[in-house]
């Protein structure tokens, strides 16, 4: 979810090469390459965890060498180049709302996030608290955001990308493991208190790093290992404290961990110019088919059973309904809205919101369901953030010289 299919840490990299003439007109050509469904090592995102996309700027010539983050597409498409006119009579193209007050909408991307977010966790929780049937609940999660997509491409609104064989064949195994940290993300919430896993999930950081070590053969910096002993311990100390702990919901964050940071690994190996809009469409389309046969293997007998009227009974059809309607919706378009807000944003400040929105998240679900918590447990939850925040900050900072390096 976190959520990060998408996010938990690769970047999208843009790179724009100005060509400058000797006359009046310039010319500008933009190049896309995206990798896949991405999460950064430090949480969650693009998809639940989320796209993480640093935007470059990189000039080609040598001596304006410099980097800089791009604006979505709709806000660079407005205006025309510097020292140009586009219609060669001297006119400026007026200045749209997102290129004159760019601070204010990226501080609405950001709110939309964490409130839309929030509302999911608890929304969601509520639901397994009257239909404890998270298999197929994660399917509904997909199905409500696949529809959504087509009606979206029906209209237009974005327009749909086309996809041929080989995109497919990059798409599949980022959508499997998204698939995979869904369901097993939706089973720990449905087993024990929201805090609590996404405590655990504080850890996937960890598991980025190990990855990128011992799978990828990269070379992690001591001081990024040492930044991850703080979420190890913080985690160590609220499991056993927790209230609510049990073995089904430790180990299915757990899971979701790994398939997060795998989802990580397959993303880097499939580069793309799509947008990310119609990436994470077609990624839902596919984990939503991964994930439909073993919530009918799983939960399919039960709910035919009792469940279905099990959960009428308790609070009626129409409201049955119209939670998983919107619980659905809400897991779309915090995913969506992730993925926007991160392409407006600088690795460094994508890295202190996606610790903040777990906060706001572990926060907001104590106050909702009044969660018992012990004092190991908050102190434990308290140093697994900070770990985070550390972690990310560190991250982000040697991302950023390593750039600057390359620009030198």
């Amino acid at each position: 979810m976190e959520s990060r299919v998408f996010s938990h840490a690769t970047t999208i990299a843009h790179v724009r090469r100005p060509l400058r003439e000797s006359h009046s007109n310039t010319s500008c050509s933009f190049i896309s390459i995206k990798p896949i469904g991405a999460v950064g090592e430090g949480g969650n995102l693009i998809w639940g965890r989320q796209l993480r996309p640093s935007l470059l700027l990189e000039a080609s010539s040598p001596m304006n060498a410099r980097k800089d983050v791009l604006r979505p597409v709709m806000a660079a498409a407005s205006s025309p180049a510097e020292g140009s006119d586009s219609s060669g009579d001297g006119k400026v193209a007026p200045i749209g709302f997102f290129d004159k007050y760019p601070a204010l909408v990226t501080g609405f991307f950001f709110f939309m996030w964490y409130f839309l977010n929030v509302i999911f966790n608890i929304l969601n929780k509520k639901i397994y608290n009257y239909f404890p049937y998270p298999y197929f609940v994660s399917v509904i999660h997909l199905f409500v955001g696949v529809v959504y997509c087509l009606v979206s491409w029906t209209v237009g609104l974005p327009k749909r990308a086309p996809i041929d064989s080989n995109l497919l064949k990059l798409l599949i195994p980022v959508a499997v493991c998204h698939a995979l940290g869904h369901v097993t993300s939706n089973v720990s919430f449905a087993a024990v208190a929201v805090s609590f896993t996404h405590t655990i999930k504080a850890l996937e950081p960890f598991f980025n790093a190990a990855a990128s070590q011992f799978v990828l053969g990269q070379s992690i910096p001591i001081t990024l290992w040492l930044s991850l002993l703080p979420v190890v311990l913080g985690v160590s100390m609220a499991s056993l404290t927790e209230l609510s702990f049990n073995w089904t919901g430790f180990i299915s964050a757990m899971i979701s961990n790994i398939s997060f940071t795998y989802r990580s690994l397959y993303s880097k190996k499939a580069m793309t110019d799509m947008d990310s809009t119609n990436i994470y469409a077609y990624i839902s389309i596919i984990a939503l088919l991964v994930c439909i046969p073993p919530a009918i293997l799983v939960e399919g007998p039960q709910l035919i059973k009792h469940g279905f009227n099990d959960a009428i009974a308790k609070v009626g059809l129409t409201k049955f309904i119209s939670d998983l309607f919107w619980v659905g919706m809400f897991y779309h378009l915090y995913n969506q809205l992730a993925t926007n807000t991160l392409e407006r944003v600088a690795p460094l400040t994508h890295a202190v919101g996606n610790v903040l929105k777990r906060v706001f998240v572990i926060g907001f679900s104590i106050l909702i369901f009044g969660n018992k918590i012990s004092t190991q447990t908050g102190i434990g939850t308290g140093i697994a953030i900070a770990g985070v925040a550390t972690y990310s900050y560190i991250k982000a900072k040697m991302e950023e010289e390593k750039r600057r390096g390359k620009a030198a």
